[in-house]
C-alpha cells in the first residue's frame, strides 16, 4: 500500500467531520468553523416574506395547483438554503392548509430550475390570522363600516381583502409541539400597559372612540411561540408580522401599532414576562417566555433599526434585547449593489447597505426588515441574505419577491 492509498481513509473521515460543522452559504457570509467549535451541525434558521398572497379567496390554490413561476422560484431559493427550520410570510391561510399542502408536494419537493435537491418539510405550523377578517367597526375613521377593495381591507382586524391574506406558514424539519405552541391573535391592544394609542393631532383627542379601541386587536396577523425540539434542544419560534408603518393619515396608527407589535416581543421576553398578567394567549394562558427558554424572533417585522418611516428606536431595542444573542446583522453584496442601483432614498441611510433584506422603490429605499435574533444560549456559526448581486445567475430566483431569505447558522453555546 502505497502513502497515498494510506492517507486516504483519513483524509474521507476528515471531509466528514467538516461536512457536519459547516454549510456553505450563498449570496451572504459563509459559515465559520474552527479548532474551538465541536463537530456538530449547525441548526440553519431562516426567515423569508415570500409575497405568495392573493387578492381572491382561495386564489393562491388556484394558483399553485396550475403551476406559478413564482413559487418554483420561491422553491429554488429555499432548496439552496435549505433551512432546517423557516417561516414564511406572506402565505395565504386557508383553513385546510391547500396552498401549504400544494407548495410542499409539487414545489419544494421537486427540483426546480436554478434549486437544489428536494426538500422537505415533515413539520409544519398554519393558525388563522387577522387579516381579512371583518371586524363591524369603522377602524379607518372614514364614516363608513366595511366597503370594497382597500376600504374593506382596512376596516378588517387586519389589513387584507380576505380572511387568511398575507398569513404565515412555519416549516420544520424537527417536532414541533402544537399542543404547546401559543398564538395571541385575539390578544387586544389596550390590554398593553402604555399601549400607543393613536390620536388625531388637530383634536388631540383618540382617533378611536373608547368602545372601538377596547375592542382593537393588538396583531395585524398574529403572534405565535411555536416550540420546535431540535437537535440542539428545544427552540422556542417567535413568530410575527407587524403591520407597515405607513398607509394611514396624520394619526399614525400603522406606525404606533407596528411599534406595539414589536414592543410584544420586549415585554414577552421580558424580565418579568413570566409575571404579566395582561400577557394571556388565545387558550387562556397568561405570562410571557420563562428565563432560561431558548429562542429566535422571526418574521419581517417591517421596520429598519436606522432607516425608514417606523419608530427605529423598538426594533433597536429588540436587536439588543439582553435575552437576544450580540452578533453583527446578515449581509449580502447584493443589497450592497443594489443601493447603488436604485438610488433614491438609499443615498440618505444611515445603516450599512448590505445589511438591506428587502427593496422598496426610490421613495423608500432598501431596508432591513426582515430579522432572525436568536437568544442566548446558542453561538452564532454563520449567517447570509440571499441576496446576488446584479447579473448574477440567481437574480432572477431573488426577484419572486421583494424581500429576500435571511438565515443564521446556530451551535450550542
Amino acid at each position: 500500500m502505497n502513502r497515498k492509498h494510506a492517507l486516504a481513509p483519513f483524509a474521507v473521515l476528515a471531509a466528514i467531520a467538516l461536512a457536519a460543522c459547516v454549510r456553505v452559504n450563498v449570496h451572504g457570509r459563509a459559515s465559520q468553523s474552527g479548532p474551538d467549535m465541536p463537530v456538530t451541525a449547525p441548526l440553519r434558521v431562516a426567515t423569508y416574506n415570500v409575497s405568495l398572497h392573493d387578492e381572491d379567496p382561495g386564489g393562491l390554490v388556484a394558483r399553485l395547483e396550475l403551476g406559478s413561476t413564482q413559487a418554483q422560484r420561491i422553491a429554488a431559493v429555499l432548496q439552496r438554503i435549505r433551512p432546517d427550520i423557516v417561516l414564511l410570510n406572506e402565505f395565504d391561510h386557508d383553513p385546510d392548509g391547500r396552498a401549504a399542502d400544494l407548495f410542499q408536494r409539487r414545489y419544494l419537493e421537486q427540483a426546480q430550475p436554478g434549486g437544489g435537491e428536494p426538500l422537505r418539510y415533515p413539520h409544519r405550523y398554519l393558525a388563522p390570522v387577522n387579516t381579512g377578517e371583518r371586524s363591524g367597526l369603522d377602524l379607518d375613521g372614514n364614516g363608513s363600516v366595511g366597503g370594497d377593495g382597500r376600504e374593506r381591507g382596512n376596516d378588517a382586524w387586519g389589513y387584507g381583502l380576505h380572511p387568511g391574506q398575507y398569513g404565515m406558514l412555519l416549516l420544520s424539519r424537527y417536532p414541533i409541539d402544537a399542543d404547546a405552541a401559543r398564538t395571541f391573535r385575539l390578544l387586544k391592544w389596550s390590554a398593553m400597559p402604555g399601549a400607543r394609542r393613536p390620536v388625531d393631532p388637530d383634536t388631540g383627542a383618540p382617533f378611536h372612540d373608547d368602545q372601538v379601541w377596547k375592542q382593537l386587536r393588538l396583531s395585524s396577523k398574529s403572534h405565535w411561540d411555536v416550540p420546535v425540539d431540535t437537535p440542539l434542544g428545544r427552540v422556542h419560534v417567535l413568530a410575527s408580522h407587524p403591520t407597515p408603518p405607513a398607509f394611514d393619515g396624520p394619526e399614525r396608527r400603522n406606525l404606533l401599532r407596528n411599534h406595539d407589535e414589536i414592543r410584544f416581543w420586549l415585554e414577552y421576553v421580558g424580565p418579568a414576562a413570566g409575571q404579566d398578567a395582561w400577557l394571556c394567549d388565545d387558550a387562556g394562558r397568561c405570562g410571557g417566555l420563562a428565563e432560561g427558554e431558548r429562542f429566535v424572533v422571526l418574521g419581517d417585522l417591517n421596520n429598519d433599526p436606522h432607516d425608514g418611516a417606523g419608530d427605529n428606536a423598538v426594533i433597536e431595542r429588540l436587536v439588543h434585547h439582553p435575552r437576544v444573542l450580540p452578533h453583527a446583522p446578515p449581509r449580502s453584496e447584493g443589497a450592497e449593489a443594489a443601493a447603488g442601483f436604485d438610488g433614491g432614498a438609499n443615498a440618505d441611510h444611515r445603516a450599512p447597505h448590505a445589511h438591506d433584506t428587502g427593496r422598496f422603490g426610490p421613495r423608500v429605499g432598501n431596508l432591513r426588515v426582515d430579522y432572525v435574533l436568536p437568544s442566548t444560549g446558542f453561538r452564532l456559526a454563520g449567517s447570509g441574505v440571499f441576496w446576488p448581486p446584479p447579473g448574477h445567475p440567481d437574480e432572477a430566483l431573488a426577484a419572486a419577491s421583494d424581500h429576500h431569505a435571511v438565515w443564521i447558522d446556530l451551535l450550542p453555546d
